[in-house]
């Protein structure tokens, strides 16, 4: 599947379980050339409880970076899950409960069955990272946490940068800690409340055509820097439009939503 350029393999959990696939396993099904190729891959099965409904459309999602590492979160495949769980009648198309390593969101399918939408949880309002150096061409960094970490760098065009190589300095940053971060380069387009960007991912180690929870931090970045609500557009480098709704109280964000494509590629049987 693929959300905006972002692709997975999607796994029925039903069939197989994390347990069962290898590090080298996984790497190996990503493998751009020799195995699949993909982002990551990413198990949906049942959850562990009932929905917030009261009901069994709780789903599992468990996500690996394309490096075989597991990750918290990925909002790209949180909206492809949504849409592969209604698919294989694991859950309620409208309403379903979406368990990640990083917390549980509600989500749905939008109404045209080709997008789907995730609640997200709260966000604390993004903060400036001490001891970052700025390159020229960057006005700003600040660094956002959804699911999973984003350093956001404001740039006058993101055409115009070397993702790869900034983002792979960048990315492990003393100043953003051993783990480091996802590298989000955004600019501005001729609308007000619109944004481009381009994401270096922690995992894959390289450029990829969009990124959910960066595209959630971006929005919100811009959100605090502008002091404008949503809902925020974002382009993705996969040409699609993502848009971020929310809420702001003080120092944080809520009723937070990324709303975004979700397409079935192919299916087929996968043997490790």
């Amino acid at each position: 599947m693929t959300g905006s350029g972002n692709d997975f393999v999607m796994v029925d959990g039903r069939h197989t379980t994390p347990a069962e696939w290898s590090v080298d396993d996984i790497r190996a099904v990503c493998a751009r050339g020799t195995g699949v190729g993909a982002d990551g891959l990413v198990f949906v099965g049942p959850g562990s409880g009932p929905g917030t409904g009261g009901g069994s459309d709780a789903v599992r999602m468990v996500y690996f970076n394309s490096d075989g590492s597991r990750a918290a979160m990925c909002g790209n495949a949180a909206l492809c899950s949504t849409r592969l769980a209604a698919r294989l009648g694991l859950a309620n198309p409208q309403h379903m409960t979406l368990e990640t390593d990083a917390a549980t969101y509600e989500s749905c399918c939008t109404p045209d069955g080709e997008r789907a939408e995730v609640h997200l949880a709260p966000v604390g309002t993004p903060a400036a990272v001490p001891g970052l150096t700025i390159a020229p061409g960057e006005r700003k960094t600040v660094l956002g946490t959804v699911g999973v970490p984003h350093l956001v760098v404001l740039v006058g065009d993101v055409e115009r940068v070397d993702v790869v190589t900034r983002g792979r300095l960048l990315r492990s940053d003393p100043a953003l800690g051993p783990a480091g971060a996802n590298v989000n380069f955004v600019s501005a387009t001729a609308r007000a409340t619109e944004w481009r960007m381009r994401t270096y991912e922690r995992g894959v180690e390289d450029e990829t055509l969009a990124c959910g929870t960066g595209i959630v931090a971006s929005a919100l970045i811009f959100a605090t820097i502008e002091d404008c609500g949503g809902p925020i557009t974002v382009l993705a480098r996969g040409g699609d439009e993502l848009q971020v709704g929310f809420e702001r109280n003080r120092d944080q964000f809520h009723n937070v939503t990324l709303t975004g494509p979700a397409e079935f590629v192919f299916e087929g049987t996968i043997e490790i």
